[in-house]
């Protein structure tokens, strides 16, 4: 990483000046290049991050506008960022792999998704799904323990992975899931509702997490537009009312 050799190399230059040239105690001289590297590296940061915002603000313009593979080249443009700035490459593999799944696109999403930020819990949501289709169980259960971990808060992801063990006919782990889901959100009510169904044997309902769950698309096409027309359907009918 360009960032931390460039950062590093300043300090090292500053301790040996000020150590051996300006003849300052050598702690003094390791503080003042700690202080170097933290300023030097803080401030390349800044720049970095500065030009990559501006990239995505850019292509998620393209995005919402449905140039979608527009959007998606200048995603990929912001790659040559990733050797100065740690994370900037996993990020940008998290959003174009979002992008491709959420349009269907799998086989183009999952080597994005592979290699996605571990803290962007729907790109890993999207690939542990990926893995499930793949009746890659192992791999699913890796890839949700890395997401769960990274984004202990979010109750979505242990929904979605206790579904998704359900499904794999493990609903035993999907019940252990939820009641750890439940430690980490206590007080949850759509976690505290699916793990009584799978208590009861029945399945888990997903359906109150609204667009969120349905980007995973793990329910049918038809489901989907039933949802959308209902929801249509209940927006006319408040029109007509007032």
């Amino acid at each position: 990483m360009y960032n931390f050799l460039i950062s590093a190399g300043a300090a090292v230059v500053a301790f040996l000046l000020l150590a051996f040239a300006a003849g300052l105690s050598w702690w003094i001289a390791l503080l003042i290049a700690l202080l170097i590297f933290m300023g030097v590296f803080y401030l390349i940061s800044r720049i970095v991050m500065k030009k990559v915002m501006a990239i995505i603000e850019t292509a998620t313009r393209d995005l919402q506008a449905q140039r979608v593979e527009k959007g998606i080249r200048e995603l990929q443009s912001a790659f040559r960022y990733g050797k100065w700035q740690i994370y900037v490459t996993g990020q940008l593999n998290a959003q174009i792999g979002m992008v491709y799944y959420m349009k269907r696109d799998f086989t183009a999403a999952f080597p994005y998704l592979e290699k996605a930020f571990f803290k962007n819990w729907v790109a890993m949501g999207m690939l542990a799904v990926s893995y499930m289709k793949r009746n890659k169980k192992d791999k699913m259960r890796e890839t949700f323990e890395k997401a769960v971990q990274g984004s202990p808060k979010e109750s979505l992801i242990w929904n979605l992975y206790g579904y998704c063990l359900n499904e794999s006919g493990d609903a035993e782990k999907a019940k252990e899931v939820l009641e750890r889901g439940l430690k980490k959100v206590p007080g949850d009510e759509k976690t505290k509702q699916n793990l009584e169904l799978l208590r009861e044997g029945k399945k888990m309902k997903m359906k109150g997490f609204g667009e969120m769950w349905l980007q995973f698309h793990l329910e049918s096409i038809g489901t989907i537009q039933k949802q959308q027309m209902a929801a249509m359907g209940g927006m006319k009918r408040r029109i007509v009312r007032r």
